[in-house]
């Protein structure tokens, strides 16, 4: 007998901010979709069961082809520094995030992103798809980091197709879903800055603070407070990459995680043996 993945009905609380802040939309269908990997250890997080073949709805929904209940699925802007340069605008260019679910342990939310669901408003030159390769990186090295004790986003799943992408060889697409409490960046408070908007500023930096510092918030200046805790936090994963010889690729201000995790995993690489001249990307 055939029955539906049992997910919880999701919650968005990133949903509740003004909609200057994102762009609801639908995910991109991924034709014929199959099960590439699937992380027992991130599923525990969320108290997510392991996919069964009765599970008829679970690649549908985790390649973006289902909506399950209560999710509102939307893509978030931002902005950054890239390579020490301001690039301006720029936003989920193939991330739709579906909403969150209540942590397993009972400590908050974990949000799910589909990673590859196809072209949002901030995709700019972009396809909004994911190439199995690179999925299977990031599934693979986010594990990875996690099972090391380094703070990280996870990956709960791939899932695969053989619809065509172009790259610098034609590759078939897939979707990576990852999970963290927030995908919020440093380069979502530059937007709000750079372009002068104080009032979203505020209201990003208060949600942070309810949600993930509320700790901060007795302090005589929370928002400095919530700075010198983000920094501090940052410089320990940096140390902890170190430590493993880790090497990001592109650690740039809108690749950088609000809550110190390690997070988008594109051209990174591990040094083995220390090389200054070395350039992983």
């Amino acid at each position: 007998m055939t029955q539906s993945y049992p997910l919880p009905p999701f919650g968005n609380r990133f949903a509740e901010l003004p909609p200057a802040f994102y762009t609801r939309l639908q995910p991109t269908p991924l034709p014929a979709p199959y099960l590439v990997g699937f992380s027992e250890a991130a599923a525990a997080t969320a108290g997510l069961p392991r996919p069964a073949d009765e599970h008829f709805s679970f690649l549908d929904i985790f390649a973006g082809n289902l909506i399950p209940p209560g999710s509102t699925p939307l893509s978030a802007v931002y902005s950054g520094h890239q390579f020490g340069v301001w690039a301006g605008q720029l936003g989920d260019g193939r991330a739709i995030t579906l909403g969150d679910l209540p942590a397993a342990d009972g400590q908050g939310r974990i949000e799910l992103q589909l990673k590859g669901a196809g072209m949002t408003p901030y995709s700019r030159m972009g396809d909004g798809r994911a190439v199995l390769r690179s999925s299977i990186r990031e599934f693979l090295c986010s594990e990875a980091m996690a099972a090391l004790g380094i703070p990280t986003t996870r990956a709960l799943t791939v899932i695969g197709s053989d619809q065509r992408v172009m790259r610098e060889a034609p590759e078939t697409a897939a979707v990576v879903t990852r999970m963290a409490p927030s995908f919020i960046r440093f380069g979502s408070f530059e937007h709000w800055y750079y372009n002068q908007r104080f009032d979203e500023l505020k209201i990003l930096a208060d949600t942070v603070l309810e949600q993930f510092y509320p700790e901060l918030l007795p302090e005589e200046n929370p928002y400095q407070a919530l700075l010198k805790e983000v920094t501090r936090r940052t410089a320990t994963l940096m140390a902890q990459w170190q430590a493993v010889g880790f090497m990001h690729g592109v650690m740039n201000t809108d690749n950088m995680s609000i809550l110190g995790l390690t997070l988008d995993y594109g051209p990174f690489g591990f040094m083995e043996a220390f090389d200054a001249r070395h350039i992983c990307n």
